[in-house]
């Protein structure tokens, strides 16, 4: 029996707004989350990356009206990352109707929240966010709020921690790759996926169905998150908010044995 991997596009958010960044700066206005979600219940994605790029670099909260219209349309499981700092936050997370939370900067400065979410809701809804920028010698550090502060850890070394407190799955982001369209980096890929044995969710620089099956394959991520891909197309970057048929995967060769 063959399966589709995860797919996921991750929708990014500042100030109630839809936006795409490149390399977490330069954020472009795309138009209203609300309408973004519509057309991917209409194209039958199964699941949704909420993230607020605003919230962690301002030390505010999280746009709970907004949140909650998003989920009130969306026919499809949620989760949220973005200024989640307290176990009150996570539990009104939950309460209207996100089935994941996503935590950054929990995982580096305070890991007792991670441990208490995970008691909270299980480790299977609990997603630790690990972003990575690397030096022009090929140095690889954790950033966090919102790629704004570089931490003294290495991926592996984050990714493991974020294991042994018992986070679910890691969504791994490239700030170098993000919004470049150019495939992901799959040597940071593959190195974190086997140092750990939760999934690892790739993310930041997908740009088409190729860049897909390297990271699955070649990069052995379990799952691949994207924005541009689902956001833009053309040489151009015109702004159109879609996602591959089912044909379209299937074409594409990235089912896999199940």
């Amino acid at each position: 029996m063959y399966r589709r991997p995860r797919i996921i596009p991750s929708l990014l958010l500042q100030e109630g707004g839809l936006v795409k960044t490149q390399k977490f700066d330069k954020p472009r206005y795309l138009g209203d989350p609300v309408n973004a979600v519509k057309i991917f219940n209409n194209k039958g994605v199964d699941e949704l990356c909420i993230l607020d790029i605003s919230a962690p670099r301002t030390g505010g909260e999280p746009d709970y009206d907004l949140l909650h219209d998003i989920a009130t349309e969306a026919f499809m499981p949620l989760s949220y990352g973005g200024g989640v700092h307290s176990l009150e936050q996570i539990q009104r997370l939950f309460a209207i109707g996100y089935e994941k939370v996503i935590l950054n900067t929990a995982l580096v400065e305070t890991p007792d929240l991670i441990r208490e979410a995970v008691a909270y809701a299980g480790s299977q809804s609990i997603v630790a966010s690990i972003d990575v920028k690397t030096d022009v010698l090929g140095r690889s550090f954790c950033y966090i709020r919102g790629g704004r502060e570089k931490t003294a850890f290495s991926p592996v070394r984050l990714a493991r921690r974020a294991q042994e407190l018992g986070t679910g799955e890691i969504l791994l982001g490239s700030i170098n790759r993000d919004g470049q369209m150019k495939g992901y980096d799959l040597s940071l890929v593959r190195s974190v996926a086997d140092a750990v044995s939760i999934p690892v969710i790739a993310s930041g620089g997908c740009g088409s169905m190729e860049d897909l099956q390297a990271v699955l394959e070649e990069g052995h991520a379990h799952a691949a998150a994207a924005g541009s891909f689902f956001v833009y197309y053309g040489r151009n970057r015109a702004i159109l908010i879609t996602a591959p048929s089912e044909e379209e995967y299937r074409n594409s060769g990235i089912y896999v044995d199940d």
